[in-house]
């Protein structure tokens, strides 16, 4: 359901083809943007696996996911992973909307231990 990752981080679970294109772009520039910042490979799988686990939840729309919606994934990732996975997780998030789509960093101040 959460999508994989191979050896070079592709991303190969099946997407809509409306999606796929505009998403890998996106994953791609992350991913470079990731290693370009010299973070490290466990920081860099985990940021990665964030972003394939968003983009299955949100039907790989991930440019304009408004804060109630962003509430209701970490609420349900809350209620199924720990709070340390929730947290990579919105790292990661928080790095893809401001390296990747240039937008203000996603605000979302709900998350704690």
């Amino acid at each position: 359901m959460w999508g994989y990752l191979t050896k070079n981080y592709e991303v190969t679970n099946t997407m809509r083809p409306a999606f796929d294109a505009n998403f890998k772009h996106n994953y791609q520039s992350h991913l470079k943007h990731l290693k370009f910042k010299g973070l490290q490979p466990k920081t860099i799988d985990a940021y990665a696996r964030a972003i394939r686990h968003i983009g299955v939840y949100f039907d790989y729309q991930l440019e304009e996911l408004p804060e109630h919606q962003l509430a209701d994934y970490f609420s349900d990732l809350q209620a199924s992973h720990s709070w340390s996975a929730a947290k990579l997780d919105l790292y990661g998030l928080k790095f893809y909307y401001t390296h990747v789509l240039h937008k203000p960093k996603v605000m979302i101040n709900f998350i704690r231990p």
